[in-house]
């Protein structure tokens, strides 16, 4: 494994800003998106790759070709874009060496400090090789750890062609973060049984569970009029926003409250003034059923507020998002099976785990394409406080090969 190149793969590409953005009505949402996906492809074609291409929406293709005939197809997935949470433009990436254990301070930002009394698990990483950002912006390993352990991972398989493995087909998606990293996908372009997206924690882990996930829009519509003649003829929407904000849980089924497989309700957006107020508001559970009893109680509490509030129009618009994957999984068991089998293959233990959000992989499953996700050595995502393990990377693009091999054993018939 040249870990060197991984490593110089990844600083190039967290160094490309490709924040996505929520307010773009366009996909990708940001040029960098396509200013990376067009860098991918000339890395691929300079390995050996010749179909890599970049589609019109802006997503990256390519194929390794087979070395087993008749072996099956699988794929690769990872995105493109990072959370539009943080900015991740201007990315000064520092590498640190043979970590001490203790805590990093972040030189862009002395007071941002990675301390191992938030971050537990940091200690166990001494002597390794750690990537962090200055602290002035995120690292973007969400999903660029991902991103370079598929590069790394294709590059291996074509310069040992004596590894036995079927197609691999790889694909970069856009605007993941945004919900809409599949919107322009047709699956019938994977042409494979299974996928993977390399977007997961640490290392070793296989996410065989999402969130299902759906979306509110809350919009009170108030009486707007001079406050000097306001006097019971005024309706104040933001007065009436604050009131179904209040009105949500907060001891329980909020993000803050609630772990493992609890679900919640997320108010993340708010916007407007006397007039109009519109809010946006996730919905996550694990069991899909579970995301109706949210709605209703979001219905619930806007009939309140309108009895408090009677000049006031209050709707709840929902949307639909992504779906728990574990659903799409079970149609083919070897997708994960497979996976555990080539980890364990490399003398290391599998943890199957799950995900309080979601992936690409959600999406693709419940399309018909199976796709759990997989570790690729990020930390902290979305946050400035982000992290990265060069080894842990590593690590991953050995899975990824052991996978090949794995999945060329399995002749189509």
């Amino acid at each position: 494994m040249k870990e060197h190149r991984l490593l110089e793969r990844f600083l190039r590409y967290v160094q490309i800003d490709t924040t996505a953005r929520a307010d773009a009505e366009h996909y990708p949402s940001s040029p960098g998106q396509l200013e990376l996906g067009r860098l991918l492809v000339a890395e691929l074609q300079a390995q050996g790759i010749s179909d890599a291409r970049q589609d019109r929406h802006g997503i990256v293709w390519a194929t390794v070709p087979a070395t087993a005939a008749g072996a099956a197809t699988i794929a690769w997935c990872s995105h493109l874009d990072t959370s539009p949470e943080t900015s991740g433009a201007g990315v000064k990436p520092q590498v640190i060496e043979d970590f001490s254990g203790d805590d990093i301070v972040l030189p862009g930002d002395p007071g941002r400090v990675i301390r191992a009394a938030d971050d537990p698990e940091l200690p166990s990483y001494r002597g390794r090789t750690l990537i962090t950002s200055d602290g002035t912006t995120l690292l973007g390993a969400d999903d660029k750890a991902g991103v370079a352990v598929i590069m790394e991972a294709a590059a291996r398989l074509v310069e040992h062609p004596e590894i036995s493995h079927g197609p691999v087909r790889i694909c970069f998606t856009c605007d993941e973060e945004l919900g809409h990293g599949v919107d322009k996908l047709d699956i019938e372009q994977f042409g494979a049984l299974a996928c993977y997206t390399l977007d997961g924690h640490g290392s070793g882990e296989i996410d065989v569970e999402t969130f299902s996930a759906d979306q509110a829009t809350v919009t009170i519509r108030g009486v707007n009029i001079h406050p000097s003649i306001a006097k019971g003829r005024m309706t104040n929407a933001i007065r009436a926003a604050a009131e179904f904000i209040a009105r949500l849980p907060r001891d329980g089924l909020s993000p803050e409250t609630t772990e493992g497989r609890e679900g919640f309700l997320h108010p993340y957006e708010i916007g407007g003034g006397v007039a109009a107020v519109a809010m946006k508001i996730l919905l996550r559970d694990f069991a899909a059923a579970e995301l109706d009893e949210l709605a209703d109680r979001l219905r619930q509490t806007a009939a309140t507020v309108r009895r408090e509030f009677p000049a006031a129009e209050i709707t709840v618009d929902v949307e639909r998002q992504y779906r728990n994957m574990a659903e799409g999984l079970a149609r083919e068991p070897r997708a994960v099976a497979y996976a555990q089998q080539a980890l364990a293959a490399l003398g290391r233990t599998p943890k199957l785990t799950i995900v309080r959000g979601g992936t690409d992989g959600s999406r693709l499953s419940e399309m018909g394409l199976p796709t759990p996700n997989l570790s690729c050595g990020q930390h902290n995502p979305h946050s400035p406080l982000e992290w990265a393990c060069l080894e842990e990377m590593a690590e991953s693009v050995q899975w990824l090969v052991a996978l090949a091999e794995r999945w060329g054993e399995n002749r189509v018939k």
